[in-house]
């Protein structure tokens, strides 16, 4: 994919589902009697990964063009996989069902891709051993593949090390199926889709400051889910009419969780135009249109209880920061070393190629904005986000930028390169 100069992005634009409420819809409507109706499903490479593991646990799942019908068998009614269960390129898909199967009176054996391959399961494997899971790694290195085997669950209160929405939702979920109240303390309050949809299918979760609590054996009804424009896809065009001379663009119907708005804050910091239109709220999560405008912007500091509300943000926070005057500083974002890729590590490599001034730092990056970046060739290390992140970068500096692997959008957000060609043909 090659990327040049861009100048007036103009329209209106609808991105994809949230992909963390897709997923969830999925999993919690198969764990429902009854039928569960999604509207606005992502149909990228995760959620469908999430769908075919359901599917092979015996669940009868129709996905058309209008809605996704998950016909539920109850907390307790999935079967045991011939074959073992392939969850690709999905953490959320691989650490959430987790937590579910870890619940179940059968034998499954758990994979993903390359990548799944290398990334931290130990982070659920503990808590959930803690409950009395027999889950192992089975190559000893705390990653997929995993082995998990029928047990005994209790409810413990874990204390996380980290603010993770798929850890905590991971041992909620081995909850449902525990003797007693399962509870999770989080060092800061990380997204809580899970909680919110649990409630809405019929569950018992409760919240006090940044302890969650799940009661087991609820009985969960099927219902009708109308899934928000992904905030995190959003992003990218966010930033795009930040910093592209002469931009105004219209999002609409975008998810505004104070657990996942963290973007927006650090725009308006950073002195960005947002304008928040037409709140709603759906399935108790709040969506809202987003008219952006072009804008001079500024460094800021970005850290703390502000992380796990951006983290999956971070990267195109950076390319805003290259766009911004003074000095930005990213911090407590260790996280980002075990995403898809690590994003600090290739966040720094890339920008530097585009000769950018940033340096990385243990758990983040110091950037100094205000500089001309130059085309380079950028290697997306099969991690959407960085992709997505240098198609906007490309737009705004000197000469061609290259996205090798550019296709691997395609995890999250199909029609990313289409969408954003609207914008300036």
């Amino acid at each position: 994919m090659n990327i040049t100069r861009k100048t007036g992005l103009k329209g209106e634009i609808t991105v994809p589902g949230d992909k963390s409420i897709s997923h969830r819809a999925v999993m919690f409507g198969a764990l429902s009697k009854g039928t569960t109706e999604v509207t606005n499903f992502l149909q990228g490479a995760d959620c469908l990964s999430t769908i075919d593991c359901f599917r092979k646990l015996g669940i009868d799942i129709e996905n058309t063009k209008k809605h996704i019908l998950i016909h539920g068998k109850g907390l307790h009614g999935l079967k045991e996989s011939k074959i073992q269960l392939d969850t690709g390129n999905s953490g959320t898909t691989t650490r959430l069902i987790s937590g579910i199967l870890a619940g179940q009176n059968f034998r499954t054996t758990l994979t993903g891709d390359a990548s799944i391959c290398r990334r931290p399961m130990g982070r659920i494997i503990t808590p959930l051993s803690e409950m009395g899971a027999d889950i192992k790694s089975i190559n000893g290195n705390g990653c997929a593949p995993l082995e998990i085997h029928p047990s005994t669950l209790h409810g413990i209160h874990y204390n996380s090390p980290v603010a993770s929405a798929q850890v905590k939702s991971a041992i909620l979920l081995a909850g449902l199926y525990a003797e007693g109240i399962t509870k999770v303390t989080e060092p800061y309050l990380s997204r809580n889709h899970s909680e919110i949809m649990l409630n809405f299918f019929g569950a018992n979760v409760t919240t006090k400051d940044t302890t969650i609590s799940i009661e087991p054996e609820p009985v969960l009804e099927g219902r009708k889910v109308v899934v928000p424009g992904d905030i995190s896809s959003a992003a990218y065009f966010i930033a795009a009419g930040l910093i592209t001379p002469d931009s105004e663009i219209l999002i609409k119907n975008v998810g505004s969780n104070p657990t996942r708005d963290g973007i927006l804050k650090v725009c308006k910091a950073m002195g960005g135009n947002i304008e928040v239109l037409n709140r709603n709220d759906t399935n108790g999560e709040p969506t809202a249109d987003l008219l952006v405008k072009s804008s001079k912007l500024h460094g800021t500091t970005i850290e703390g209880a502000m992380i796990p509300t951006l983290i999956d943000e971070i990267p195109i926070i950076a390319i805003l920061a290259c766009f911004a005057e003074g000095t930005t500083v990213i911090k407590d974002a260790a996280e980002l070393k075990v995403k898809e890729s690590n994003r600090i590590d290739v966040m720094v490599n890339n920008l530097s190629l585009m000769k950018a001034d940033i340096t990385g730092t243990e758990d983040g990056m110091i950037i100094h904005g205000g500089k001309p970046l130059e085309g380079a060739t950028i290697e997306s290390n099969l991690d959407h986000r960085i992709a997505m992140s240098f198609a906007i970068a490309g737009m705004n500096a000197n000469g061609t930028t290259t996205i090798i692997n550019s296709d691997c959008v395609n995890i999250s957000y199909p029609a990313f390169y289409e969408d954003l060609q609207k914008l300036y043909s």
